[in-house]
């Protein structure tokens, strides 16, 4: 049995109240955890080694697009990052902003060991990569700026419209780099890009979990990753285009799983109450993986022959809102559990002002509305 570790805190209040030999053994206690602490430090000092670089913009969308049709690019975007999903007008205030000559947060990449020379020596973009792309864009792909508040009359303009002598001093503009060392494990890599990441804004949670470590679990990769990509999800669940691409169907998976595995369980923070679910299922095996996509693909069946219109509210529908999809299908997993053979003769309280009221956005992620969503749509389908 593991034995807890106490606290640095504990110790010295102990210490105010000891008598004069138990100082002396508490005095060693901290003494211990300060050097441990310290070695702990330089341990993962070495695990982020890194150099400060400056890249020119042209030397920077250079090195990312020689190469990026067959994606032997040196400078490139890990399978962890997300897409490019930033809009034209937020593309465009980067561009403005460098163009008046004011400073840009670092980009953080880092330098890739591989037993194929090919690859070997190659720089992963562990973040700034929206930032790299809209510099590809507006150099490379004719990115027309748009909404610019200051440099108006520059609006409407692509990088071939400026004057020569002001696209050669664009692409002399300095990049701030920092490189992370060859030895800095893939683990570190997406530890930080989390870290930069959590509590941002401009991130979805699923985008920040698939860059973190959780990203690499066999839940993600064999359960959440291969059930988001069915095509049946997608036509019973649609999503707006600027959604798919920020991981909002992974999100719709997870959240299935935990609510249907663990739901009774939820406290008042999604994005805790998720966290913790990848993380207990770190270590699901073979069996575990196969049962999970057969129950997912078993309630995606089950919604197709029952709902008119699967998750959606209305027939035409491009939408579907995460509590209404929570609540049919984890309600329908839960009734197929209880009942392999379920089979609801109508589903008409679908259009109720009851239901509405359990799947309306008002206070829909606290416990009792979660509870109530999901054990509805379970009891009604059981009701036959």
């Amino acid at each position: 049995m593991t034995q807890t570790k106490i606290h640095i805190s504990h110790l010295k209040e102990q210490l105010r109240t000891a008598e004069n030999q138990e100082r002396s053994r508490i005095l060693v206690k901290i003494e211990t955890l300060k050097t441990e602490g310290e070695h702990q430090i330089r341990l993962h000092q070495k695990d982020v080694d890194f150099q400060t670089k400056e890249y020119t913009t042209e030397l920077a969308v250079q090195k990312y697009s020689d190469g990026l049709e067959d994606e032997s690019n040196e400078l490139f975007v890990p399978d962890y990052q997300r897409e490019f999903t930033w809009s034209e007008k937020r593309q465009s205030k980067l561009i403005e902003s460098l163009l008046m000559g004011l400073p840009i947060p670092y980009i953080f990449i880092a330098d890739i060991s591989s037993d194929d020379p090919e690859f070997d020596a190659r720089t992963e973009i562990v973040d700034g990569s929206q930032r790299i792309r809209t510099l590809h864009a507006f150099l490379k792909k004719g990115l027309i700026l748009t909404d610019l508040k200051l440099l108006t009359n520059l609006n409407g303009f692509q990088f071939n419209d400026l004057p020569i002598s002001r696209q050669r001093r664009f692409k002399r503009l300095p990049l701030r780099i920092i490189e992370l060392s060859s030895q800095c494990t893939e683990d570190t890599r997406r530890d930080l890009f989390e870290r930069i990441n959590t509590g941002s804004d401009i991130l979805k949670d699923m985008e920040v979990r698939k860059g973190s470590e959780l990203g690499s679990t066999t839940l993600y990769t064999e359960v959440i990753t291969p059930c988001s990509a069915l095509e049946k999800f997608k036509t019973l669940a649609p999503l707006s285009e600027s959604v798919e691409k920020r991981d909002e169907r992974k999100e719709f998976t997870l959240r299935f799983f935990a609510y249907y595995e663990n739901y009774q369980h939820f406290g008042h923070s999604v994005r805790d109450f998720l966290n913790e679910y990848m993380e207990s299922q770190k270590a699901i095996g073979d069996r575990e993986i196969t049962r999970m996509n057969a129950e997912f693909e078993a309630m995606l069946s089950f919604v197709a022959q029952y709902f008119p219109h699967g998750f959606t509210k209305t027939e035409k529908a491009k939408t579907t809102p995460r509590v209404r999809f929570e609540a049919i299908a984890v309600g329908a997993a839960l009734a197929l559990q209880e009942n392999p053979g379920v089979k609801p003769s109508n589903v008409d309280w679908l259009f109720s002002d009851e239901f509405k009221q359990h799947t309306t956005s008002d206070g829909s992620n606290s416990k009792p509305k979660v509870k109530a969503r999901i054990e509805y749509v379970r009891d009604k389908l059981l009701e036959g």
